[in-house]
């Protein structure tokens, strides 16, 4: 629930600016702390996140706030310039506005090059005279992956600074949250997306709305996954599609394991509106892990390149006057190009699955062997499952335990085929064993999921972590007994 503008503007844009102060007067003092428990940290072998990472994020927030207090201040002083918000909407305030923007995003991407060693290098096509004519008389939409608040910050970053353009960028609301992002934001044409609002068809309309008034220098920012990746959204995404009975997306997105599936509704409401448009297509790899400030504060690395890769498709090759799937089948075709990039350049330790779909932090040859025929039985939260299949027939405490015996919660399919093995009723079968229950009269019992911590070391040494796990099970209805074999 995002608060009222009234309320973010006079209760969290001050509150900013209150610790912003007691930041900078208190820094030399949290500094000497930081770096004093951060040493006895790394004496004590308690924390291994590299030369005073403490000291180095305690520098950035203060850069950052002190940054943002600063463009708060600007943006207030253009307020009351522009006749108390009354031109606000001009040519030359939209120019003030984006000039803050860009100054405080470079404060923001100096330091954070500076603090953390971090080095981009970005891959780009060839400066033809093709190329230059494009960047400078046409205006682009940027369908860029999301993976955390780091690649927004660098994409618009570049964006205004490198290529001279004025991006509209379509984010989530809660990012209002933040000052700045809530008073510049909103002084220049975006769209802000609000989960459970009215419905898709709003916002639809508001990127026709943004994608329409592009000129040469604008570039309309979106990002069609509509989130950053997380095993759960890959998953759900896939279900999702399954659901409305676009079985054939859904193959095409488990071959796309880091990567959400594409919703193509915004990306081709937008090429639709603006037919003058160059569309580019975006490809990083280097912060796939930052998607919290917990992250951040966990992993944010030392010494990190990110790399990144773009293509431009020019106006002329963008299939506008297409059919609907064929424009959905190019989208699908772009995003499985830039999940084989991400494959071949992100870091070892990145977040996502492995092709063919394997955990994350799980080798492909640790996977179990499967019979040639199996049905599934209980997925979890294991993200190697197959999808879930139809549970076709009655099952028994002898297939539920070749179930629980397996780590994928499968059967073989002969013991389908044959109907089970046993006649006893609602069984609970878990991955550690099973166990009968009574009969319970009525028929089936709930389907229920215990919660359980697996400690596990990854292989890059970086000591034991902590990842929630869902154990497998199921519930199944009563089953009647066979008959009596002859004797």
């Amino acid at each position: 629930m995002i608060p009222p503008r009234p309320i973010r503007r006079l209760v969290l844009a001050p509150l900013v600016v209150v610790i912003a102060v007691a930041l900078i007067v208190l820094f030399p003092v949290l500094a000497v702390v930081t770096a004093v428990f951060g040493l006895v940290g790394r004496l004590a072998r308690l924390s291994k996140r590299g030369p005073l990472r403490s000291l180095r994020l305690l520098w950035l927030l203060t850069v950052w706030l002190a940054a943002e207090t600063a463009a708060l201040f600007v943006s207030l002083g253009l307020w009351v310039a522009s006749g108390f918000g009354g031109r606000l909407r001009t040519e030359p305030y939209q120019a003030r506005n984006y000039a803050v923007m860009r100054w405080f995003l470079n404060q923001v991407y100096r330091s954070a090059i500076y603090t953390f060693g971090l080095q981009v290098e970005i891959e780009e096509p060839a400066f033809t005279p093709e190329e230059r004519l494009a960047r400078l008389a046409r205006p682009v939409i940027v369908l860029s992956r999301h993976a955390g608040p780091g690649d927004s910050v660098l994409l618009v970053h570049h964006l205004l600074s490198m290529y001279g353009r004025r991006p509209r960028v379509v984010m989530k609301a809660a990012l209002q949250l933040d000052p700045i992002l809530d008073v510049v934001a909103n002084r220049v044409p975006n769209v802000f997306i609000r989960h459970g609002d009215t419905g898709r068809h709003l916002y639809t309309e508001e990127i026709k709305r943004l994608a329409h008034g592009l000129d040469r220098d604008g570039a309309l920012v979106i990002f069609p996954e509509g989130g950053n990746w997380t095993p759960g959204r890959w998953r759900r995404g896939i279900q999702r599609l399954e659901r409305r009975g676009r079985r054939d997306l859904a193959a095409r997105a488990r071959e796309m394991p880091n990567l959400l599936p594409p919703q193509p509704g915004g990306v081709l409401a937008a090429i639709g509106a603006c037919p003058e448009a160059d569309v580019i297509f975006v490809a990083h790899a280097g912060l796939d892990g930052l998607v919290s400030m917990g992250d951040v504060w966990r992993d944010m690395p030392i010494g990190q390149t990110v790399l990144a890769q773009w293509w431009r498709v020019p106006f002329d090759q963008v299939p506008r006057s297409a059919q609907h799937e064929a424009q959905v089948k190019w989208l699908y075709d772009w995003w499985q190009r830039i999940d084989a990039w991400i494959t071949e350049h992100r870091p070892a330790d990145a977040p996502g699955l492995p092709p063919g779909g394997t955990e994350p932090d799980t080798p492909a040859t640790a996977a179990p062997s499967l019979p040639d025929r199996c049905t599934v039985l209980a997925r979890g939260d294991d993200p190697r499952s197959p999808a879930p299949g139809a549970l076709g027939g009655h099952f028994g405490v002898a297939d539920v335990a070749v179930a629980a015996a397996h780590p994928l919660g499968l059967v073989p399919q002969s013991l389908v085929d044959e109907g089970g093995v046993d006649g006893f009723g609602p069984v609970r079968a878990r991955r550690a064993g099973h166990r009968r229950r009574p009969p319970r009269a009525g028929g089936r019992r709930p389907a229920a999921a215990s919660g359980r911590r697996i400690s596990s070391t990854s292989g890059t040494g970086s000591g034991p972590r902590t990842r929630r796990s869902t154990a497998a099970s199921i519930s199944m209805a009563a089953v009647p007994r066979r008959a009596p074999r002859p004797a």
